[in-house]
């Protein structure tokens, strides 16, 4: 089992930033390619973002591109994303991930999830 815990959630106002942390224990974090998940409108969820194991390939949805970036530090189980040029539309519960295949994420599966961290941006 891999647990997965979320923090950096809050209450922002349009045009500013967070930075979401993912804390992991239980199995090898090397081991994961890790994402960030969010739900989407007719959707059950949709991938934000993904890295694979060693942080040498990254993957956005267009969305989210140019303003939200991915990244883990392996000596410290953590997986980032910071989040920036926050619009109202990103409002959501943001899930972090993992997978030992950096596909299934993509895809928009996973093995393991964490609990979720609200996210508010008001306009």
């Amino acid at each position: 089992q891999v647990q997965l815990v979320e923090s950096g959630g809050g209450l922002v106002q349009a045009g500013g930033s967070l930075r979401l942390s993912c804390a992991a224990s239980g199995r090898t974090f090397s081991d994961y390619a890790m994402g960030w998940f969010r739900p989407a409108p007719g959707l059950e969820r949709e991938t934000v973002a993904v890295i694979s194991w060693n942080g040498g390939i990254q993957f956005y949805i267009n969305s989210v591109s140019g303003r939200f970036a991915i990244s883990r530090e392996n000596t410290k189980n953590t997986v980032y994303l910071q989040m920036d040029s926050l619009k109202p539309e990103d409002t959501a519960v943001y899930y972090c991930a993992a997978s030992p295949g950096y596909t299934t994420l993509v895809n928009g599966d996973a093995d393991f999830w964490g609990q979720g961290t609200q996210v508010t941006v008001s306009s």
